[in-house]
């Protein structure tokens, strides 16, 4: 089960929606989730390239 799906006992509604006062503290006791962005992973995925014609460029010479 993921934090999103969470169902609050006080108003039946999903916490992620914090619609009353108890979803809302419940949800901010939440850790929130690490998430990877898009400008992170095409960073990440420019780097990893980079890292390879590196390589590729010293093996060669």
């Amino acid at each position: 089960m993921t934090y999103d799906r969470l169902v609050c006992a006080n108003c039946a509604a999903p916490v992620a929606e914090g619609r009353c006062p108890v979803c809302r503290a419940n949800r901010e006791r939440l850790p929130q989730p690490a998430g990877l962005t898009p400008a992170m992973l095409l960073t990440l995925v420019l780097a990893l390239v980079a890292t390879m014609a590196l390589l590729a460029a010293l093996r060669g010479a």
